[in-house]
Protein backbone atom coordinates (compact mmCIF):
# COMPACT_ATOMS: atom_id res chain seq x y z
CA UNK A 1 0.00 0.00 0.00
CA UNK A 2 1.14 3.55 -0.33
CA UNK A 3 1.84 5.31 2.27
CA UNK A 4 0.59 9.13 2.62
CA UNK A 5 2.95 11.46 5.13
CA UNK A 6 0.66 13.62 6.97
CA UNK A 7 1.89 17.13 7.88
CA UNK A 8 0.51 20.27 9.82
CA UNK A 9 1.97 23.75 11.05
CA UNK A 10 -0.56 23.26 13.94
CA UNK A 11 1.87 20.44 15.59
CA UNK A 12 5.66 20.88 16.34
CA UNK A 13 7.56 19.89 13.03
CA UNK A 14 9.41 16.87 13.56
CA UNK A 15 12.86 17.02 15.17
CA UNK A 16 14.46 13.77 13.38
CA UNK A 17 14.09 11.37 10.95
CA UNK A 18 10.42 10.90 11.37
CA UNK A 19 7.04 11.96 9.84
CA UNK A 20 4.13 13.62 12.33
CA UNK A 21 2.20 10.63 11.09
CA UNK A 22 1.81 8.11 8.17
CA UNK A 23 -1.30 6.97 6.88
CA UNK A 24 -1.91 3.87 5.06
CA UNK A 25 -4.76 3.04 3.70
CA UNK A 26 -7.42 3.91 6.61
CA UNK A 27 -5.03 3.64 9.66
CA UNK A 28 -2.88 6.79 10.55
CA UNK A 29 0.35 6.03 12.72
CA UNK A 30 0.88 9.22 14.45
CA UNK A 31 4.49 10.25 15.99
CA UNK A 32 5.36 10.84 19.63
CA UNK A 33 4.82 14.02 20.68
CA UNK A 34 6.12 15.90 23.77
CA UNK A 35 4.95 19.18 25.12
CA UNK A 36 6.61 21.59 22.65
CA UNK A 37 4.76 24.45 21.02
CA UNK A 38 4.14 24.41 17.73
CA UNK A 39 5.00 28.10 17.03
CA UNK A 40 8.15 28.35 19.05
CA UNK A 41 9.62 24.78 19.15
CA UNK A 42 9.85 24.93 22.74
CA UNK A 43 8.99 22.83 25.25
CA UNK A 44 5.91 24.97 27.22
CA UNK A 45 6.10 26.32 30.74
CA UNK A 46 3.98 24.85 33.54
CA UNK A 47 3.33 21.44 35.34
CA UNK A 48 2.73 18.65 34.10
CA UNK A 49 -0.69 18.83 33.84
CA UNK A 50 -0.03 21.67 31.12
CA UNK A 51 2.49 19.59 29.26
CA UNK A 52 0.18 17.03 29.59
CA UNK A 53 -2.53 18.95 27.47
CA UNK A 54 0.20 20.34 25.21
CA UNK A 55 0.93 16.87 24.24
CA UNK A 56 -2.77 16.10 23.44
CA UNK A 57 -3.11 19.06 21.61
CA UNK A 58 -0.42 17.99 19.89
CA UNK A 59 -1.90 14.84 19.09
CA UNK A 60 -4.96 16.71 17.85
CA UNK A 61 -3.61 18.96 15.64
CA UNK A 62 -2.22 15.86 13.40
CA UNK A 63 -5.14 13.37 13.95
CA UNK A 64 -7.29 16.72 12.38
CA UNK A 65 -4.35 17.30 9.47
CA UNK A 66 -4.80 13.84 8.59
CA UNK A 67 -8.67 14.47 7.95
CA UNK A 68 -9.75 12.31 11.95
CA UNK A 69 -10.10 13.43 15.65
CA UNK A 70 -8.91 11.99 19.19
CA UNK A 71 -12.31 9.98 18.64
CA UNK A 72 -10.43 7.80 15.40
CA UNK A 73 -7.56 7.24 17.87
CA UNK A 74 -8.14 3.59 18.50
CA UNK A 75 -4.78 2.82 20.35
CA UNK A 76 -2.56 5.28 22.58
CA UNK A 77 1.04 5.06 24.45
CA UNK A 78 1.54 6.85 26.97
CA UNK A 79 5.52 7.39 28.08
CA UNK A 80 6.18 8.78 31.39
CA UNK A 81 9.14 9.65 32.82
CA UNK A 82 7.15 9.04 36.68
CA UNK A 83 4.37 6.75 36.94
CA UNK A 84 2.67 8.51 39.55
CA UNK A 85 1.76 11.06 36.98
CA UNK A 86 -0.37 8.17 35.71
CA UNK A 87 -4.08 9.73 37.13
CA UNK A 88 -3.22 13.14 36.35
CA UNK A 89 -3.13 11.64 32.33
CA UNK A 90 -6.24 10.01 33.37
CA UNK A 91 -8.15 13.62 34.33
CA UNK A 92 -6.78 15.29 31.72
CA UNK A 93 -7.84 12.17 29.10
CA UNK A 94 -11.44 12.66 30.22
CA UNK A 95 -11.65 15.64 29.18
CA UNK A 96 -10.15 15.16 25.53
CA UNK A 97 -11.70 11.67 25.22
CA UNK A 98 -15.23 10.47 25.47
CA UNK A 99 -16.36 6.40 25.49
CA UNK A 100 -15.64 4.69 23.58
CA UNK A 101 -11.98 4.63 24.95
CA UNK A 102 -8.93 3.29 22.82
CA UNK A 103 -6.43 0.74 23.76
CA UNK A 104 -4.06 2.47 25.85
CA UNK A 105 -0.56 1.35 27.41
CA UNK A 106 1.07 3.59 29.99
CA UNK A 107 5.19 2.90 30.04
CA UNK A 108 7.34 3.84 32.74
CA UNK A 109 10.67 4.96 31.09
CA UNK A 110 14.02 6.57 32.34
CA UNK A 111 14.16 9.64 30.08
CA UNK A 112 12.08 11.30 26.78
CA UNK A 113 13.60 13.73 24.58
CA UNK A 114 14.38 16.97 25.50
CA UNK A 115 14.11 15.97 29.42
CA UNK A 116 10.46 16.16 29.26
CA UNK A 117 7.99 14.44 31.44
CA UNK A 118 5.28 12.82 28.89
CA UNK A 119 5.50 11.52 25.63
CA UNK A 120 2.21 9.72 23.52
CA UNK A 121 2.05 8.36 20.34
CA UNK A 122 -1.23 6.72 18.65
CA UNK A 123 -2.70 4.55 15.88
CA UNK A 124 -6.05 6.04 14.94
CA UNK A 125 -8.35 4.41 12.19
CA UNK A 126 -10.13 6.75 9.67
CA UNK A 127 -13.74 5.80 9.02
CA UNK A 128 -14.04 3.39 11.78
CA UNK A 129 -17.94 2.31 12.29
CA UNK A 130 -19.56 4.52 15.22
CA UNK A 131 -20.02 2.51 18.33
CA UNK A 132 -22.96 2.94 20.72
Amino acid sequence: MKKEIIQTDNAPQAIGTYSQAVRVGSTVYLSGQIPLDPATMEIIDGDINAHIKRVFDNLHAVAQAAGGDLQDIVKLNVFLTDLSHFPIVNEIMGEYFAQPYPARAAVGVAALPKGVGVEMDAIMELGAPEYH
